[in-house]
C-alpha cells in the first residue's frame, strides 16, 4: 500500500521559515505527480505546488509564488517543501498528494489518489 508521510511542521513566528518533508514509499514514480496542499479551518483545501517526477518541472499556487520552494529527492523518494518569509494566512495543515495528473490539472485535489496525513503549520503574527 502507497504510503506518504509528511514531516517538519510546526510553530513559527511570521516572516520565518519552515521546510517540510514528504517521504513515499510503495510507489511506482514513473508519472506520478507529487504535490503539496493545505487546509485551514474551516477552509476548503487548496493547492500549494507539485512536482513531476519524471522531469522536475514544478508548479506553484499564485499565492505562494516567490516564498515557497517545491524540489524532489529521487534517491530518497521524498518531495520538500522550503516555506520562506510565512505569514499567518499560511497557517493550515500541510499535505503531500500523490497522482496520475495532467499538467492543466496538477491543481485540481480530486485528480490526486494518494494522501498523507498532513503536518500542522501555524504561523503567529
Amino acid at each position: 500500500q502507497v504510503q506518504l508521510v509528511e514531516s517538519g511542521g510546526g510553530l513559527v513566528q511570521a516572516g520565518g521559515s519552515l521546510r517540510l518533508s514528504c517521504a513515499a514509499s510503495r510507489l511506482t514514480f514513473s508519472g506520478y505527480t507529487m504535490g503539496w496542499f493545505r487546509q485551514a479551518p474551516g477552509k476548503e483545501r487548496e493547492f500549494v505546488g507539485a512536482v513531476s517526477w519524471s522531469d522536475g518541472q514544478t508548479y506553484s499556487a499564485n499565492s505562494v509564488k516567490g516564498r515557497f520552494t517545491i524540489s524532489r529527492r529521487n534517491a530518497r523518494n521524498t518531495i520538500y517543501l522550503q516555506m520562506n518569509s510565512l505569514k499567518p494566512e499560511d497557517t493550515g495543515v500541510y499535505l503531500c498528494a500523490a497522482g496520475i495528473v495532467t499538467t492543466p490539472s496538477v491543481g485540481r485535489k480530486d485528480d490526486y489518489r494518494y494522501w498523507g496525513q498532513g503536518t500542522q503549520v501555524t504561523v503567529s503574527s
